[in-house]
C-alpha cells in the first residue's frame, strides 16, 4: 500500500503520533561505530570514523558540522547508497547493505527531474521500477504531489517550475512510496531564502502530517533549530559526534521564534562546537 497515513492530530507534536508501521521497532535507525574511508591506499580520505547514535521513530533530527565532515557521506550509507568501511547502519532492526526505498525515502540537494516527464510522470517513477499498476501508482502520485501542494502542476514539466516547485516535486518522489524514513540532503541550499522559509514551513506541516521520521542535514545553523527536534553536531574530519542538542521548542514553530533568547543560545551552542 502507497502513500499515504495521515495523524490524527497534525499540530500536536507532543506527544508524538508514531505509525503503526514502525511501532514495532525501538528505534527508526541505529548508528553503531559506523566508519567510511574512500580513496586509493596513497590518497585515502576518513570522511566520519566511530559514529553512533539512535533515532526514535518520528522524530525530526537535523545533522550539523563544518563543510567536508562527511555529513552527505554518513547520510548516503544511512541510504544503503554507499558501503560502511567499519560498524553498521540498522533501519528498524534491519540492516542498511543496499537502498531500500520501502524504508528509506532521499531527497538530494538538487531535484534531479527528468526534463522529458511531467511533475505527475516523475514522481510516478519509482513506482513504474517496481512495476506497481498504472492506475495504483498514478493515484499515489497525485496524493504526493498535493501533499506537497503541487495538485494543481502534475502535468507540468520541470522548466515550467520554479526551483522550490522543483524541489517539492522531489519530496513528493521521496514520498511516494511512503517509506517509515526520509533522509534529506541539503534540500533548500539552493534556493533563495525567502523560498528556503517557505520550504521550512512546508516540509514542517509534511512531517506533521504524516509523522515520519527524518533525517535532514544541512549547513544552516539557524535552519537546524528552526526544523529539528534534536541536533547531531559533528566535528571537522574525520567526522565524530561532538554534541547531541535537543530542541526544546514549542511546537508547532514559528519565525518569530528565531529571535527569542533561547533560539539564539541553542545556534551559538551549535557554532560553538563547530568553530572548536
Amino acid at each position: 500500500m502507497y502513500l499515504m497515513k495521515a495523524s490524527a492530530d497534525p499540530d500536536s507534536r507532543a506527544p508524538r503520533l508514531v505509525e503503526a508501521a514502525h511501532a514495532e521497532a525501538k528505534y527508526a535507525m541505529e548508528v553503531r561505530s559506523a566508519s567510511l574511508r574512500f580513496g586509493s591506499a596513497s590518497r585515502e580520505v576518513q570522511a566520519f570514523e566511530n559514529v553512533s547514535f539512535t533515532i526514535a521513530p518520528g522524530r525530526f533530527v537535523a545533522i550539523v558540522g563544518p563543510s567536508g565532515c562527511g555529513k552527505s557521506s554518513l547520510l548516503m550509507t544511512l541510504a544503503g547508497l554507499r558501503p560502511l568501511t567499519g560498524g553498521e547502519i540498522l533501519c528498524e532492526g534491519k540492516p542498511m547493505t543496499k537502498p531500500d526505498p520501502d524504508r528509506i525515502g532521499v531527497v538530494f540537494q538538487e531535484a534531479n527531474l527528468y526534463p522529458w516527464l511531467t511533475a505527475q510522470q516523475n514522481v510516478e517513477f519509482p513506482l513504474e521500477l517496481k512495476r506497481v499498476a498504472k492506475d495504483e501508482r498514478s493515484r499515489a502520485a497525485r496524493e504526493a504531489l498535493a501533499l506537497v501542494g503541487l495538485a494543481d502542476f502534475g502535468n507540468s514539466r520541470p522548466h515550467e517550475l520554479s526551483g522550490g516547485m522543483k524541489q517539492r516535486v522531489s519530496i513528493a518522489r521521496g514520498l511516494v512510496q511512503d517509506p517509515p524514513v526520509l533522509l534529506m540532503d541539503e534540500p533548500f541550499a539552493a534556493l533563495d531564502e525567502q523560498t528556503r522559509l517557505t520550504m521550512g514551513d512546508e516540509l514542517l506541516r509534511i512531517w506533521a502530517k504524516t509523522a515520519k521520521t527524518i533525517v535532514f542535514v544541512t549547513h544552516g545553523l539557524s535552519e537546524a533549530v528552526y526544523l529539528a527536534d534534536e541536533i547531531i553536531v559533528m566535528s571537522a574530519r574525520p567526522g565524530r559526534v561532538v554534541d547531541r542538542i535537543d530542541v526544546n521548542l514549542p511546537r508547532p514553530r514559528t519565525h518569530q521564534m528565531m529571535s527569542t533568547p533561547l533560539f539564539n543560545q541553542l545556534r551559538e551552542r551549535i557554532w560553538d562546537k563547530i568553530r572548536h
